[in-house]
């Protein structure tokens, strides 16, 4: 084929290639171009309101009471009596040691207390009669002499009694009893195993489940901050402390806390306060060692709900987000004070009445033209077009499109 019959034909190509572009309907993008190059935003008008002012820091739980239980004399051990996993009350008997020697020494501790009574008997009655006869046979010497072989009686007859308490007692701790209610742990002994007075290994550890404790530490300087904040009126204490634990699966536990000890000092090496709660425990969910978070409603605080979903942060830690200002986003620098619910509560860099981008933020710059569009968020994070009610009601500065009610699908009150 001839030169110009190529290029004859390669003409034809892209003029049918352009004819058939011209007859394609218009893309989104195409349309945003002739548009002017706005980007479609989905917005929600903020209002301020009283945000409950939370803390959460982490904690670690603690037995409510735990013993260990060493055995209190030696001997071989002759029984265990109670049963795992289940409960034992205070002063039930866990262990039994052998008491044939420790039952003797209670008779031969009987014997000497009887003996020393019939001394002070016989002692008395010759007081007695040297009292009667004294001047007529008997000296004052006498009678003297007298006295003190009675005091002496008396003083090993109190001698004799301490030996057969002290005898009564070690025979008493050869049943090795629980001193709290509680759960006893697996026992580090069996039944023939030769223990010794006060040795440091416990035979079995009981712990009490019902309460727990649950310490927490926190910083010295944000609690100072936070006695700042109330101070300035920045922050309404609440009539009390509102405390909840999260489990480690997430969910809430459903009792609530109150505060045992809110710390007294401050450590030298973390700069912490170390606080204690306790929980009710009846269904023995939270167990000693468990990581946990506990959150702490201290008052109330004016700010402004601003959706996690619809801010980013830096590299830095700087929290922004867009606000449509006059057909344009503008980005926003804003200080948080800890989140609630699904939002950050936001103290400065976006006003009441203020129209935050919450949808469309993809690839969206500062400065950029945007076409906005009302709608809401619900408490999982969707957004969804504002029906006309809603919008009429953001217009108004109230319902759903303005408050907190769908941010966090709560109400007001």
């Amino acid at each position: 084929m001839r030169p110009e019959c190529i290029i004859r034909r390669s003409r034809q190509v892209a003029m049918a290639v352009a004819a058939t572009l011209l007859l394609l309907p218009a893309t989104p993008a195409l349309a945003q171009q002739a548009g002017g190059g706005a980007t479609e935003a989905g917005v929600m008008t903020r209002e301020s309101r009283d945000v409950p002012f939370t803390v959460t820091v982490p904690g670690r739980a603690v037995a409510y009471e735990q013993v260990d239980l060493p055995p209190r004399v030696g001997g071989v051990i002759s029984g265990i009596v109670y049963e795992l996993c289940r409960p034992v009350e205070a002063g039930d008997v866990l262990f039994r040691n052998e008491d044939q020697t420790y039952r003797a020494e209670v008779a031969s501790s009987e014997a000497g207390v009887a003996l020393t009574e019939a001394s002070v008997a016989a002692a008395q009655e010759t007081v007695t009669r040297d009292e009667r006869l004294l001047g007529t046979g008997v000296t004052q010497e006498g009678l003297a002499t007298a006295q003190v072989s009675l005091k002496q009686a008396q003083a090993d007859q109190s001698a004799a009694e301490a030996a057969l308490e002290v005898a009564q007692l070690d025979l008493d701790r050869t049943e090795i009893r629980s001193p709290i209610a509680g759960f006893p742990s697996v026992p580090t002994i069996s039944v023939g195993a030769l223990v010794t007075e006060n040795q440091t290994d416990a035979l079995t550890t009981v712990t009490r489940l019902d309460s727990i404790y649950v310490d927490v530490a926190q910083s010295s300087r944000r609690m100072g901050e936070i006695r700042d904040k109330m101070d300035a009126g920045a922050l309404q204490p609440g009539d009390g402390l509102d405390i909840e634990l999260e489990l480690e699966s997430g969910g809430t536990y459903a009792a609530k806390g109150r505060m045992v000890s809110p710390g007294t000092t401050v450590s030298t090496t973390t700069g912490t306060r170390r606080m204690r709660i306790a929980f009710d425990n009846p269904e023995l969910r939270l167990m000693p060692g468990q990581v946990l978070r506990v959150e702490v409603v201290l008052g109330t605080t004016n700010a402004v709900l601003v959706p996690q979903g619809a801010t980013s942060r830096s590299a830095s830690g700087v929290l922004t987000a867009f606000v449509a200002v006059d057909g344009k986003a503008e980005q926003r620098e804003l200080t948080e004070q800890g989140s609630y619910r699904n939002a950050w509560v936001v103290t400065d860099g976006i006003a009441p009445g203020e129209a935050l981008i919450v949808d469309g933020l993809t690839r969206l710059q500062n400065g950029a033209e945007v076409t906005t569009v009302p709608v809401t968020i619900s408490e999982d994070g969707v957004v969804t077009d504002a029906e006309p009610a809603e919008v009429d009601g953001a217009a108004a500065g109230s319902g759903p499109g303005t408050g907190a009610d769908a941010l966090t699908g709560q109400s007001e009150d």
